[in-house]
């Protein structure tokens, strides 16, 4: 059972799918994103504040302004997707469980993750930079 009304989280949802994101919504459906060649760019969602004035905006920028560029782009909902958040997280190495997150992973294999420090009090120029430069030294 998810934690908010669906209505309450679709423009959440929607500001991440108008970019290209893909909405991963069980287990099977992380497995099979995350073990696919190539790179990925996966944000765990987020009902908080920072995840609203930061994460989202400063990912959206980042690959707007910066054209940081993935092979594909997914997302799960934290308090949502419980499954399939569980599963993401299952590929981030044992670190903390926050949210938001947002990871750059290259054949399945995590290279960078940005956590919910990473965001809070930040504004989407200070995270888009910071993705940047992760995707530089990540994919270099």
């Amino acid at each position: 059972m998810s934690n908010y009304p669906e209505e309450m989280v679709a423009p959440m949802r929607q500001e991440l799918t108008q970019v290209g994101f893909r909405q991963l919504m069980n287990a099977a459906q992380v497995d099979e994103a995350l073990q696919r060649p190539g790179t990925t760019l996966l944000l765990v969602n987020s009902v908080c504040g920072c995840a609203a004035a930061g994460a989202r905006p400063g990912v959206v920028a980042a690959l707007r302004a910066m054209g940081l560029r993935f092979d594909q782009l997914v997302t799960v909902f934290a308090g949502m997707e419980k499954e399939a958040t569980a599963q993401a997280r299952d590929y981030f190495e044992g670190a903390q469980p926050t949210s938001p997150q947002a990871a750059i992973l290259k054949d399945g294999q995590l290279l960078h993750l940005m956590q919910r420090s990473d965001f809070l009090g930040h504004s989407p120029e200070e995270i888009a930079l910071t993705l940047g430069k992760a995707y530089e030294r990540a994919l270099a």
